[in-house]
């Protein structure tokens, strides 16, 4: 018997491996690169899809013209494509993590509430699209902004997720930076594996950085291990002329201490997932970011593991003892190798019900079910609706009507879930509350309260729900 030797891939590997294909297309780049070439930070913005929800009037008038200018600066400076590719997601499908405010700026002295720049994302249950938005944070009274209809679930920006300290993972100007912060693991330290994913020689000089924002020179920090682990290290050197280094706390604090220390941010944690997929074999470094590729370069293995076809559509079939082809004609998938008056007599024979030629059958399949379907049902997740027409125009033609099946689904389905999403920025979305509390969290969601009420389409809602609920047929009356 032979023996086949196989070497598992992560699972988030492989997730990140579909982010980096899907979640920022080549074309976002691109367009997002010019526009802030050009200047037009907000235009940037919006080929990145995300909103700007701050008022730069508003800051200057509560926090001064320095503040304001602070901020102008930092948005011209903002890659938001750079931005996406950073943000932090989540398993399986490598989705944005939902609910988040992350800190990009501060502006302010440690000691005060600072006003912040601040990215947010919806919701879970308003995340189509997967679209980010802009903001400015100015304190807990502040958590709901006057020029924002909707209320985020947590406005507070996240002390885990945080890129204020990270600069480089945003800032066009700065993104030089990553070569020297990228971080690599470490087999020695702590005992751990080589392959860990864990960033642990970079440790010492962010715990540094983050000690140093929060007006400390050395202390105890925290890193958040799993949902209920943390290591709790000190950082010590042993005089200022020597590079700082860290230890596991000798003494053992009390939970409600060891909450409140500084936390290393999840960027600095972990080691970058470009280096373990460069590593991995699982991308090249021409498929990177453009401002991300110079700094890993070097990083990975020369060749990159075989990567599956992209699939599409069949352009040979065998129909009555013949090869015919099947290609796009004025625009719409057609049977070549068939005349048309032909082709109207055996659609005309299939309404009867007859049987299909195969090429027509072939040509329903690809209408219905094509291979390219995980392709675009991959975009329609990261929110890449242009992307996915991009592929179901190329592989059907720009002329063709879908039919029913998985794919009109799927494109119906994305459709319906964008809507939620308006919702939410309109401030007319029903918030879910926890447990034990009731429905509504403010007061445009009053009226969900009432009994009887019936329960929110949730994304897990099938399209047969979701097209009887969306329904506006008139009502049933009785008859005398």
């Amino acid at each position: 018997m032979a023996h086949h030797f196989t070497q598992e891939i992560p699972a988030h590997l492989l997730m990140w491996q579909r982010v980096r294909e899907y979640a920022v297309p080549p074309s976002m780049i691109e367009t997002a690169t010019a526009r802030r070439a050009a200047g037009d930070w907000a235009g940037a913005c919006a080929a990145a899809r995300i909103d700007v929800d701050l008022d730069l009037r508003a800051v200057r008038d509560r926090h001064g013209t320095d503040v304001a200018t602070r901020i102008r600066a930092d948005l011209r400076r903002l890659a938001p494509d750079l931005l996406r590719w950073h943000m932090p997601r989540i398993a399986p499908d490598g989705r944005l993590r939902p609910g988040l405010t992350i800190s990009l700026a501060r502006y302010g002295r440690c000691g005060e509430t600072p006003p912040h720049l601040v990215v947010r994302t919806p919701p879970a249950h308003a995340d189509a699209g997967q679209r980010m938005s802009l903001d400015v944070w100015e304190g807990p009274a502040n958590d709901r902004p006057a020029n924002t209809p909707y209320l985020h679930p947590h406005p507070h920006p996240d002390r885990r997720f945080r890129l204020d300290l990270h600069r480089h993972l945003w800032d066009s100007g700065r993104s030089g930076e990553l070569a020297r912060r990228q971080g690599a693991p470490s087999a020695a330290l702590l005992g751990w594996p080589h392959n860990s994913p864990w960033a642990v020689d970079s440790w010492a000089a962010e715990a540094e950085l983050l000690l140093r924002a929060e007006g400390r020179s050395r202390g105890a920090f925290t890193v958040r291990l799993g949902a209920r682990s943390r290591a709790v290290l000190e950082l010590v050197a042993p005089d200022d002329s020597h590079a700082p280094t860290f230890r596991p706390l000798r003494e053992t604090l009390p939970p409600q201490e060891v909450a409140v220390l500084p936390m290393l941010p999840e960027a600095a944690a972990r080691v970058l997932p470009d280096l373990e997929l460069l590593r991995a074999g699982l991308i090249a470094v021409g498929r990177l970011h453009p401002l991300v590729a110079p700094a890993v370069e070097g990083d990975g293995p020369g060749t990159v593991a075989g990567r599956a076809p992209e699939p599409g559509d069949p352009h040979r079939v065998e129909c009555r003892g013949e090869v015919h082809r099947i290609a796009l004609r004025d625009g719409v998938l057609s049977a070549v190798d068939h005349d048309p008056d032909q082709l109207r007599r055996e659609e005309l024979l299939v309404a009867l019900g007859g049987p299909a030629l195969p090429c027509l059958r072939a040509i329903d399949a690809v209408h219905r079910n094509p291979e390219a379907l995980p392709a675009v049902r991959e975009r329609l997740r990261h929110g890449d609706v242009t992307g996915a027409l991009a592929v179901v125009e190329g592989l059907l033609g720009p002329g063709a009507v879908l039919r029913d099946g998985p794919l009109r689904e799927e494109l119906e389905s994305a459709a319906v879930r964008r809507i939620d999403h308006g919702l939410f920025r309109a401030g007319l979305a029903d918030v879910p509350a926890g447990p034990g509390e009731p429905r509504g969290g403010h007061a445009s969601g009053a009226r969900h309260t009432e009994a009887g009420h019936r329960p929110r389409l949730g994304r897990d809602t099938s399209l047969a729900v979701r097209r009887k609920r969306g329904s506006r047929g008139r009502p049933r009356t009785g008859q005398i």
